[in-house]
């Protein structure tokens, strides 16, 4: 399970897309310690969490493998390498600001995770769309959320009631312990709040404390994934705290796009900024990480185990393979929003409808480097950590000649 978790930890660039089907890869596929509806019923549920669902599946497949500490093991080695590489990079953005070698070897690392996600996409088509029903609801999905800009939780609520109205039978639910859950709920609490409230008893109104409130709060109400948040980050972390600049938020954004780990690590990004001063930094840094991941243990610890109890029912089974469905349309969505920023330097968008992009913006070199780890990664089935190193080197290597 180390070199497992700890594989997909370091190589889980590309979002959700990419990082759920390298969890596929590793998980079921090649090791097979998950069958295919176990994966995709855990898939479903981690999405109607709050918090970043490949995170959350990474701990429900962990729970599943081996309990508790599986969860922890699982979870921690999704989170902790790209949050290192973040602090890392934000300590050095404070000190130094934008560094174009740097950017130009992580733009080789985004045209790589288009291929990943390109990949990622097709084997969620093959395994979660099987009939005319998944496939519509997928089509619907991924349509409402790119050309109307349906909520993300509008989109999951339709799919979860079109489940709840199809047949039923008598089926016989496995029970689970309402004093188990409840003694579950109660621990993950303490260990959630516990650290926060002796900060804010001891540093009232300090950076960290505020911080450790904030991200809290965001934890809880943090559905749809890191896109769907982006607007309150902003608006806190720029418009009311002051911790750093607009354009410096696009900057943390951009480096969490292309470091492993979920998207919602920009949240590291600003809280090491809001800390300005490194010892500073890293301490709000580090209760940013407590109050973004913390929770997510306590959603999966204490609803995977009635899982099992709610799936042996038909119409939630259906409910949740439907929301299965309507995932993969999520995930085109990101996945086409990421590419399209990827390939093209000017985008409008203006919040209602699809981005568009400036055709005339085309990047050359990031439409060369995608084309390489397409044919690299998918058309000559070469190994994801050998894609992503040899893209970064080929993006370094063109902004030094160019």
């Amino acid at each position: 399970m180390l070199r497992c978790f700890g594989k997909i930890g370091l190589l889980s660039f590309g979002g959700p897309a990419a990082q759920i089907g390298l969890m596929h890869s590793e998980l079921v596929e090649r090791r097979q310690w998950l069958d295919e509806d176990g994966f995709l019923r855990g898939l479903g549920f981690c999405t109607l969490l709050p918090g970043p669902e490949a995170m959350q599946l990474a701990t429900y497949a962990g729970w599943r493998l081996r309990g508790t500490a599986g969860g922890l093991l699982a979870g921690l080695l999704f989170v902790l390498p790209g949050a290192v590489v973040m602090m890392a990079l934000a300590a050095l953005y404070l000190s130094f600001g934008r560094l174009p070698l740097v950017e130009a070897a992580f733009l080789g690392v985004k045209a790589a995770a288009l291929a990943i996600v390109a990949g990622a996409l097709w084997k969620l088509r093959e395994k979660a769309l099987k009939g005319r029903l998944p496939l519509t609801v997928a089509t619907l999905a991924f349509l409402a959320l790119y050309v109307l800009d349906v909520p993300f939780w509008a989109v999951l609520g339709a799919a979860l009631l079109l489940g709840l109205a199809g047949p039923t039978a008598p089926a016989v639910a496995p029970r689970t312990s309402v004093t188990g859950t409840g003694r579950t709920v109660v621990t993950w609490l303490a260990i959630w709040w516990a650290p926060l409230l002796l900060l804010i008893a001891i540093a009232p109104g300090s950076v960290p404390a505020e911080a450790g409130l904030f991200f809290s709060w965001l934890a809880m109400v943090s559905f749809g994934g890191a896109y769907a948040v982006l607007a309150a980050l902003a608006q806190n972390a720029v418009e009311v705290q002051g911790w750093l600049t607009p354009d410096q938020m696009i900057d943390g954004l951009g480096l969490a796009e292309t470091t492993p780990g979920p998207l919602i690590l920009v949240t590291v990004f600003t809280g090491w900024l809001g800390g300005a001063q490194v010892g500073l930094a890293l301490l709000t840094a580090l209760v940013t990480l407590w109050a973004t991941f913390a929770p997510c243990f306590l959603w999966i610890f204490a609803g995977a185990p009635h899982l099992e109890s709610l799936t042996a029912m038909p119409r939630l089974r259906g409910a949740l393979d439907l929301v299965s469905a309507a995932v993969a349309g999520v995930i085109a969505n990101l996945s086409l929003w990421f590419a399209i920023h990827v390939l093209f330097r000017e985008v409008s968008d203006a919040g209602i409808g699809p981005p568009i992009p400036a055709w005339s913006s085309l990047d050359p070199i990031a439409a060369a480097l995608a084309a390489f780890a397409f044919l690299w990664l998918l058309g000559l089935k070469r190994g994801l950590l050998e894609t992503l190193a040899l893209s970064a080197a080929l993006g370094l290597a063109a902004a030094l000649v160019l």
